[in-house]
């Protein structure tokens, strides 16, 4: 069964046409399913665990990055997420903007989105975790003041610029010259140091701690926290939906 969930801005009006537009490809398409709306619900997870037990094995997060990012958390948080983890699918349909999550899995919009659920074309990715949080593509911060532990290495930058460290691709990161290319089935995190006028540096590695005082991480562009807080990466943790066109193999 497909459980549909809508995040809370998308009971705007000015998404009506759209939703209702996407409605009809569903079930035209023979994908229909239940629909909760965010902003209907207390608990979510308890929401989601619910349907699991009930038999739902894929969810699909109708919306944006903060829509992917929140889902994401609560379907592998549920008590019961590693007895049907095999089964278990996260779907996405993008709507609106701030869609790079969608983007690295090659989905470009709601229309594109319903073919790709249709075909079920999955792969089983790593996440990242940070504090509380899993993230998809990315956790960034700014370079000045930032310190880096890895490993054996402590990295203190003093110049501005940004660090992104990377689980999965996204356009706005991609660059054909990079010498790394990160991959979610590698069970390492991908560093890029980007300080004006200089080149970019790479680090991989499995575990980072980061600290700066004054700048929070930020993560999937959705969610801010303060440091120090240490990065890791769970390898093979969810299966996704994904299009032709990903940005992995």
């Amino acid at each position: 069964m497909h459980v549909y969930i809508y995040d809370d801005y998308l009971n705007n009006g000015r998404y009506n046409k759209i939703i209702n537009r996407l409605e009809i490809r569903l079930t035209d398409l023979g994908l229909n399913g239940k629909i909760i709306r965010l902003g209907g619900i207390k608990n979510i997870k308890r929401t989601i665990q619910d349907e699991i037990k009930l038999g739902a094995r894929t969810f699909i997060a109708v919306g944006n990055n903060q829509t992917v990012n929140r889902i994401i958390g609560t379907i592998v948080n549920t008590e019961i997420y590693n007895d049907f983890q095999q089964n278990t699918l996260l779907g996405i349909i993008p709507i609106g903007s701030d869609n790079s999550i969608a983007d690295s899995f090659g989905i470009k919009n709601w229309e594109e989105a319903c073919n790709i659920l249709l075909a079920r074309r999955i792969k089983k990715i790593d996440l990242g975790f940070v504090g509380s949080h899993y993230f998809l593509n990315q956790a960034s911060i700014e370079s000045l003041g930032t310190v880096l532990e890895i490993d054996d290495y402590y990295l203190e930058i003093l110049d501005r610029g940004v660090i992104n460290i990377i689980n999965l691709l996204n356009a706005s990161l991609s660059n054909k010259k990079d010498p790394i290319i990160p991959s979610p089935y590698d069970g390492l995190l991908n560093v890029f140091i980007k300080i004006k006028n200089q080149e970019q540096s790479y680090l991989s590695a499995k575990k980072i701690k980061v600290t700066n005082p004054t700048h929070k991480l930020i993560i999937d562009n959705s969610v801010e926290v303060a440091t120090p807080l240490e990065i890791t990466v769970v390898k093979n943790k969810i299966n996704v939906i994904v299009g032709k066109e990903r940005m992995f193999e």
